[in-house]
């Protein structure tokens, strides 16, 4: 078992983490003051083809694999979490719709979308239906010309801000078989955006409800076939598991490294606060749950890349184990920059922040854990 990467993955990880460095990192704290992203960010993001990392080729994508992906969110959270998990979110609407659009939706759509010239966003979520998504109430009642959107999808990074939005609605009975998928265009008429949601952390990526009334869409905005939207959407989520892990890997690793330099030039009973064996353990424990971490997301990706019969038992365990110890990691960190760590100055409570929510999102860990039980007990 060969746990080393390619020349070529190499050479993936090391394009992002520079354009990170130098294009995100430095106005990172800015942007999550302004609460917003510049959108002139994608096109560049766009131009290295991160507009479509797993899109097949034979569409004008990247063509990448599940784990090449990963390096890129990993490599570009060491930016800014907020700014990788969102072009994570449009990444797993861009797959979305190279597997299951119409030849004619993608043709009209995909060369926008792999340029980043369109942002998309990714509307499961409502007020009353979280972790039980297939509860959903969101209608869609089919019309002369196409389908009419009722409802309200909640908690939707980009709300108001993206130029398109993948949209799970219901157009037949309850549960999982009554919901189907569109493509709804910002501009379209019915379609606004609630209040924009003052959050703890990814405060850089504007979040809003995204509402639907009397929202018409024509019905070559349907992705692929009605009744068929929860498993579409089911299928983008273990993709999104990874990322979101990636994620937080990125972040971590950051904080560590952030770490490693302020205990060697902080002093403190006259000699540099790294060499107090006591902070030395909780270096050396912080640096083993990271590896460990990494490994097992890796694992995770390949077991998806390679088609595994628990590709999706490991998606949700290495979610559940990566977010978390991420969290861990990053709050470790504040506190061994004492005082310090809690300003903004030092860029280690954003980190904090930002990487709380990847506990709850694309899956809360208790949904990772009830997923995990499972298939446990379907293979006893």
């Amino acid at each position: 078992m060969d746990f080393a990467l390619t020349e070529e993955q190499q050479a993936i990880f090391d394009m992002a983490h520079a354009f990170g460095q130098e294009q995100i990192a430095p106005h990172a704290r800015a942007w999550e003051a302004a609460g917003t992203i510049p959108k002139d960010l994608w096109p560049r993001v766009g131009e290295l083809g991160f507009g479509g990392l797993y899109v097949s080729e034979e569409n004008g994508g990247a063509g990448l694999t599940r784990l090449d992906a990963t390096l890129v969110f990993e490599a570009l959270s060491m930016a800014c979490p907020s700014v990788a998990a969102f072009l994570s979110i449009h990444n797993m609407c861009a797959k979305m719709l190279d597997s299951f659009a119409s030849d004619e939706l993608r043709a009209r759509v995909m060369p926008k979308i792999l340029t980043l010239e369109t942002v998309l966003s990714y509307c499961l979520t409502e007020p009353g239906s979280g972790s039980d998504a297939a509860a959903l109430k969101t209608r869609a009642e089919r019309t002369n010309s196409g389908y009419r959107l009722n409802g309200t999808k909640a908690f939707i990074s980009g709300g108001g801000y993206s130029d398109a939005y993948v949209v799970m609605a219901r157009t037949g009975e309850d549960g999982p078989k009554g919901v189907s998928t569109f493509y709804v265009e910002d501009g379209a008429e019915g379609l606004s955006f609630g209040g924009l949601e003052d959050k703890m952390g990814w405060r850089s990526q504007p979040t809003r409800q995204v509402q639907f009334d009397n929202c018409d869409i024509s019905e070559a905005n349907l992705v692929g076939n009605e009744g068929k939207g929860f498993t579409y959407a089911m299928m983008g989520l273990d993709g999104g598991r990874l990322n979101i892990s990636a994620c937080s890997i990125g972040a971590a690793q950051t904080a560590l490294n952030m770490t490693l330099d302020y205990m060697g030039e902080r002093k403190a009973f006259g000699q540099s606060i790294d060499q107090f064996q006591a902070l030395q353990f909780r270096l050396a424990d912080m640096e083993i749950e990271l590896q460990a971490a990494r490994t097992f997301l890796r694992q995770a990706a390949w077991k998806l890349d390679t088609g595994a019969p628990d590709a999706t038992k490991f998606c949700a365990m290495a979610k559940k184990f990566v977010t978390e110890a991420g969290s861990r990691i990053v709050n470790q960190c504040l506190q061994l920059h004492g005082g310090y760590g809690y300003l903004a100055d030092y860029g280690i409570e954003k980190l904090v922040r930002d990487l709380r929510v990847h506990e709850i999102l694309e899956g809360t860990n208790e949904i990772m854990r009830v997923i995990t039980a499972r298939h446990l007990l379907a293979a006893r």
